[in-house]
């Protein structure tokens, strides 16, 4: 099992890699002078648009797993410098009016060669994140207590989910966590029983990896091989919807407006509810973030169920 939750690991590594894009020409990175909100960027319509470029979206890296704190007054997410390397979690705060430089966060100081895929709970406690040794083995969920405007020390989550090699967390408001479980491919749930996390269930997710959970856990994306076209061979986005029966729905491809033709990977939705934040790849470059509108989640929930009357 140990052979195989390598290997596992191991590819998800080069995905990491392989899924890369060119980016347009860095602007200065300076990003202490970049009004809030967002890094003063123009929002995002129904087409995906870079993001941040030259602030966050560099050349000569990849970045991917971003969340922000419920006030969209901290930023974190995930860098690779390069292939075969453990990632990083880099932050900024809006501070005095501007956004502070990124720093490195470093969570486990040092106890883990690798840190990737923040996500701040909805209630601004804690943030969870994945953790992992240098060659990419005892991948498991982390997280810090935010405490007095800093953290704690960061702990192993203490659930029975961290007892398979798991990664890229996302907590609903009622404090359910969601993970991609790498030995089993598949996506599993704890539900929050008074701030514990006993229990470790299948959430009945056919297939996909890096599983976003909205609020609400009324829809969940996850990104996986394309399903639909046997000669496309890159990871598109796909949408659960929840239905009345409490059951999740067929999955539904974004489309073509969100997936390229290449991979899109690790989907997160900003705490306001407003932009689809992801990364996506290219055979020239490394991994770009990318972001859009939510709309195109909520037409394909309108028309979903509109079919099911």
């Amino acid at each position: 099992m140990k052979k195989v939750c390598f290997i596992l690991i191991f590819v998800f590594s080069v995905f990491l890699s392989d899924c890369n894009t060119e980016k347009k020409n860095s602007k200065n990175s300076d990003s202490s002078t970049i009004e809030n909100p967002y890094f003063g960027q123009k929002p995002p319509g129904l087409i995906p648009e870079l993001f941040a470029p030259g602030i966050i979206s560099m050349n000569g890296r990849s970045e991917m797993g971003v969340s922000f704190s419920p006030d969209l007054d901290e930023m974190y997410f995930t860098v690779q410098k390069k292939y075969g390397v453990p990632a990083d979690i880099y932050f900024s705060k809006f501070e005095d009016q501007k956004w502070t430089p990124f720093k490195k966060a470093n969570f486990t100081k040092g106890k883990k060669a690798g840190e990737m895929e923040p996500h701040v709970s909805y209630d601004g406690n804690k943030i969870y994140f994945t953790a992992y040794n240098a060659d990419f083995t005892d991948t498991s969920i982390w997280y810090v207590n935010r405490v007095n405007n800093g953290g704690s020390d960061a702990m192993k989550l203490d659930s029975p989910l961290n007892e398979d090699e798991v990664m890229t967390s996302t907590v609903a408001k009622n404090g359910d966590i969601f993970v991609t479980n790498l030995s089993k491919g598949k996506t599993y749930y704890a539900p929050n029983i008074n701030g514990k996390y006993p229990k470790a269930l299948e959430a009945e997710i056919k297939f996909g990896g890096h599983a976003f959970i909205s609020p609400s856990q009324d829809y969940l994306i996850v990104d996986a091989r394309n399903k639909e076209d046997e000669n496309k061979k890159d990871a598109d986005f796909y949408v659960y919807f929840k239905k009345k029966d409490g059951a999740w729905s067929k999955p539904i491809n974004l489309g073509i407006t969100v997936n390229s033709t290449y991979n899109e990977r690790v989907a997160t939705v900003t705490p306001d509810g407003k932009y689809l934040i992801f990364s996506r790849g290219s055979e020239g470059g490394q991994l770009n973030l990318y972001w859009m509108s939510t709309e195109i989640i909520s037409k394909l929930k309108m028309e979903y169920f509109k079919k099911q009357q």
